[in-house]
């Protein structure tokens, strides 16, 4: 079949659209409000190059790829008007033939930032700001360059403590005070610090000392299992042994990863109070393995925001990833002792 001329294709002759994006297309292709791209136009003259009639904005390719740039650099916590100048300097906006500004705005000359050059990074309310732009415009490559670059300057421990737990809890609050309308950024914010915490110990030859390791679950039911990742990854940075069973661990499969692997402590994350299992809790204080008569049970450590509030007797609440690892790096040098045998887990 033959092209149908545009008239038969499309009816009437309709009138040449207007090169370039809306700022409201533009806004939603960021992850930013429109206000905030007024804003850096009128502040740092990161507007477009050229305007239609009527002064209205339209966005060509040189100038969604200077705004790209703008963003990334703010997300890696640099201040806006030093990333604005970047930004103006290191993109080619000179104007196609048909992106020319009419005549009345040729000549016009765009304020350029004076701003002093990037402070440091180190302010952790600076990571946390850059983390949470790059969560909220869902990008993936900016989340995995700072996420990687945080853990190499401060560790695996400050990372977490001080800049991934609280950009977690400031999406979280957004996504509760709007409606559920942030619920992919929390997803994406999630998966990306998995992975960085994965990748921060793929080089680490695993430990295989001659005691028993720590067993990580989450209790039945709960899903929240980012935390214990967190904790495998720093357990295993400093060389001691761990297995991680992830989200909602049958009651059963639990007691039988405890007998089978004798661990030196279980650690039973619990987000919610509604999945806060105190019976369970006490069942697995009390199981034990090993020949009669030298029986060993595991130190149980209740870790999250579901256990508040609740004691459990024979059991350990510490407050936070570096108060977990410091008990239980203490139990492994109680073990350590010359002369300590681990009594061995019955199959």
């Amino acid at each position: 079949m033959g092209d149908l001329p545009p008239a038969d294709r499309h009816g009437p002759a309709a009138q040449p659209a207007e090169p370039g994006l809306t700022t409201g297309a533009l806004a939603r292709r960021l992850g930013v409000s429109p206000t905030t791209l007024r804003s850096w136009d009128r502040r740092y003259g990161v507007g477009p190059a050229a305007r239609s009639g009527g002064h209205h904005r339209r966005w060509t390719p040189q100038d969604v790829a200077m705004l790209e740039e703008m963003c990334r650099l703010t997300s890696a916590g640099v201040p806006p008007a030093e990333a604005a100048r970047a930004a103006l300097e290191g993109v080619d906006r000179s104007p196609s033939e048909h992106d020319r500004p009419p005549a009345d705005h040729a000549n016009v000359t765009r304020p350029r930032s004076r701003a002093p050059g990037a402070l440091p990074l180190g302010d952790a309310r600076k990571e946390c700001k850059g983390l949470a732009r790059a969560a909220v415009r869902l990008d993936a490559p900016a989340l995995d360059d700072q996420l990687t670059g945080l853990v190499t300057r401060h560790g695996l421990v400050v990372a977490w403590e001080e800049v991934m737990v609280p950009t977690l809890h400031a999406v979280g609050r957004k996504w509760e005070s709007s409606g559920d309308r942030y619920v992919e950024v929390e997803h994406l914010l999630s998966w990306h610090i998995s992975r960085a915490l994965h990748r921060a110990i793929a080089t680490v030859v695993p430990a295989t000392p001659g005691v028993g390791p720590v067993l990580l679950a989450c209790v039945p039911g709960e899903q929240h299992s980012l935390p214990l990742e967190a904790l495998d990854a720093s357990l295993t940075e400093l060389g001691l042994p761990t297995r991680m069973f992830g989200a909602a661990v049958p009651t059963e499969a639990l007691t039988a990863a405890v007998r089978r692997l004798g661990p030196v402590a279980v650690v039973l994350w619990a987000q919610a109070r509604s999945t806060a299992d105190q019976p369970l809790a006490r069942h697995v204080a009390s199981t034990s393995w090993g020949v009669k008569g030298a029986r060993s049970r595991p130190t149980v450590l209740l870790g999250g925001p579901g256990w508040a509030g609740r004691q459990v007797p024979g059991t350990l609440r510490p407050q936070g990833l570096s108060e977990a690892l410091a008990t239980l790096a203490s139990l492994y040098d109680s073990f350590a002792a010359p002369g300590e045998n681990r009594p061995v887990p019955v199959p």
